[in-house]
């Protein structure tokens, strides 16, 4: 290949980068004659905002600090064994991922009238309208997508490991409490920083089970969706520049923590 070939290709790979680039800045820099420092100062004492920053990062860590907690087991499940109906299951498990989260909030709201679920509601677990709605909707919202990550972060450890652990005394327990969960350390915090960076920005589902009260359920999402419902730019710009400011130091984490080498 020439140099003038050269050029042209490297011209051909930089070219779409510097344009979606572009536009996203766009996109940033669109806030920009809506954002003031008073209204940013003002936004930033308000008692419902402060609410809402909370409540988002309580309940996104929870959720996904459960999320993981099922995910680790299920994901390594679907890596390592095999058994009947494993295709179908791995399908089914993906279904939160290709659903919209409108329609998992309508099924969690219709699986209330199972009988399970008033059998849940007998115990006092409520969730319409309350904070365990929050962290119920984005528990569905982000489960799928931990188990996703970390069967794909078992795969990559091969199977010897654990198969030497076991020629030299460790049960199937030890072995994976001893070799393969330390060998997946990258991938569970991976899965946790992005599966908590999803759940802090979840929407649909959480409106349609937990509503949007402000002090109350209202999570950052819905409280942009409240501002701009009453037109008000200005604080819905502050609560977008919250979101993207916390959204962006979570993916940069990622960066740092998928370039370290182990």
């Amino acid at each position: 290949m020439t140099p003038h070939h050269n050029r042209i290709f490297l011209a051909a790979l930089i070219l779409p980068m510097g344009l979606l680039a572009g536009y996203f800045l766009l996109l940033l820099g669109g806030q920009a004659p809506y954002l003031s420092w008073a209204a940013l100062r003002a936004e930033l004492s308000s008692p419902s905002l402060l609410d809402a920053i909370r409540l988002s990062l309580v309940s996104a860590t929870i959720a996904t600090l459960a999320a993981l907690a099922f995910a680790v087991p299920v994901g390594y499940a679907l890596a390592r064994l095999s058994f009947p109906g494993k295709r179908l299951l791995d399908t089914l498990l993906d279904l939160p991922v290709v659903l919209t989260p409108v329609a998992l909030g309508t099924l969690i709201l219709m699986a209330l009238n199972t009988p399970p679920g008033r059998f849940l509601h007998s115990l006092g677990l409520t969730l319409p309208f309350t904070v365990a709605g929050v962290i119920a909707a984005q528990f569905t919202v982000v489960v799928a997508m931990a188990v996703r990550m970390l069967k794909a972060s078992f795969e990559e450890i091969s199977p010897r490991y654990e198969q030497v652990a076991r020629l030299l005394g460790c049960s199937a327990g030890g072995s994976f409490l001893r070799v393969t969960l330390p060998l997946a350390r990258r991938g569970i915090l991976a899965a946790f920083i992005l599966c908590w960076a999803r759940a802090i920005g979840e929407f649909g589902a959480t409106v349609m089970v937990a509503g949007t009260a402000r002090g109350q359920t209202a999570t950052l999402p819905s409280s942009i969706y409240l501002a701009m419902s009453a037109a008000d730019l200005s604080r819905a710009v502050v609560l977008i520049l919250i979101l993207i400011l916390i959204s962006f130091a979570v993916l940069f984490l990622v960066r740092l923590v998928g370039g370290r080498r182990p």
